[in-house]
């Protein structure tokens, strides 16, 4: 690689990695009454990213492979804090920020195949408590093959009931890989939702799948036309990969949460455990749901306390509720998150559902 290529990598990168943190850091913060404070802590890592992007566009052809992603992510990610700069600005409103951020995960996405390249993309995909750790590092450079990295099936943008998977690059069939299937939030897509868990599937070994619900949000009323597909998906994985059948987590936020209770306390459910994350209940579950299914079943939900659309005291009574039923609870309650996606909570999770 010529030393001026090299050079422009080096300037590009840590703006621009430096961005997405930011991304990441207002998505987990993101609370209505206090935008503009977020927005200030997050900094202006974009600024300096727009400043060098055009470095890489006197590059040679033959570096077309690492500049493609490069621009991709960089136009995404400026694209992100255009939108969230309007509203900072007075132009727009909670929406506009949700239409913003949907950004971010589309950086990442043009991002990661980069992750076997260059070291620093692919630290930026480790869970950052694990990076110093050289033994993975050097597991998570290996490349992508035919039956490892990420796969969209019948998931492109807009569609509905397809799915996303990951599975990590060090791979093999000789032992059981637990398994995560992670439902987006209303109007969302799986896509997108993917990014919400790869860095900790990736660093702890585990398969994740990213549904779309087959409607524009999952079936929360009516007829259930999403649990059967779920299934589905999931018998497809498992007939090609090696899934423990004794961790297989369904997890999801808001509406996915919420269809976490409504799919997963089925008696049919094969998912062995459930993480509704900032979601909502309603005591009718628990009655209506199967007395076995409930018994000593594993459950997970984590709330924020600044939850503005479903209030932490709704999770509180669905915890007393479940574990009235016999289910095993664990509730985390935190105090600084609103209705948005605590990604810290991820590795919890695993430990959680690996008995950790």
């Amino acid at each position: 690689m010529s030393e001026a290529v090299v050079d422009d990598i080096v300037a590009v990168l840590p703006p621009l990695l430096q961005s997405l943190e930011a991304l990441g850091f207002i998505a987990r913060h993101l609370h209505p009454p206090t935008f503009e404070r977020v927005m200030q802590a997050a900094g202006n890592p974009d600024q300096a990213l727009s400043a060098v992007r055009s470095a890489m566009t006197e590059w040679p052809a033959e570096y077309s492979n690492i500049r493609e992603p490069l621009e991709a992510a960089g136009e995404a990610a400026l694209a992100a804090f255009a939108g969230l700069r309007d509203v900072q600005n007075g132009s727009g409103d909670l929406v506009s920020v949700f239409r913003a951020l949907r950004y971010a995960p589309r950086a990442q996405e043009a991002l990661f195949p980069l992750a076997a390249k260059l070291p620093p993309v692919s630290e930026f995909f480790t869970e950052p408590s694990l990076r110093g750790d050289a033994a993975l590092a050097e597991r998570l450079m290996q490349p992508a093959n035919g039956n490892t990295g990420i796969n969209h099936v019948n998931n492109e943008p807009g569609s509905r009931g397809g799915y996303s998977i990951y599975v990590p690059e060090y791979y093999t069939p000789d032992r059981r890989w637990p398994l995560v299937m992670a439902l987006h939030g209303g109007s969302g897509n799986g896509r997108g939702f993917l990014w919400s868990w790869l860095r900790e599937a990736r660093s702890l070994g585990a398969i994740l799948i990213a549904p779309t619900a087959t409607g524009q949000t999952w079936a929360l009323m009516g007829e259930d036309s999403d649990s059967p597909n779920l299934w589905r998906i999931l018998e497809e994985v498992r007939s090609r990969w090696n899934v423990d059948p004794a961790r297989m987590l369904m997890t999801g936020m808001s509406d996915g949460g919420t269809f976490c209770y409504v799919s997963g306390l089925d008696a049919a459910s094969p998912f062995t455990h459930l993480a509704p994350v900032s979601a909502t209940f309603h005591p009718l579950m628990a009655e209506m749901a199967d007395a076995q299914r409930l018994r000593g079943l594993p459950v997970h939900i984590a709330h924020g306390k600044l939850d503005w659309m479903f209030p932490v005291q709704v999770a509180r009574q669905t915890q007393q509720a479940l574990s009235a039923a016999g289910a095993r609870v664990i509730y985390r309650e935190l105090d600084d998150l609103s209705h948005t996606y605590p990604r810290e909570m991820n590795v919890a999770m695993l430990d959680w559902m690996n008995g950790k």
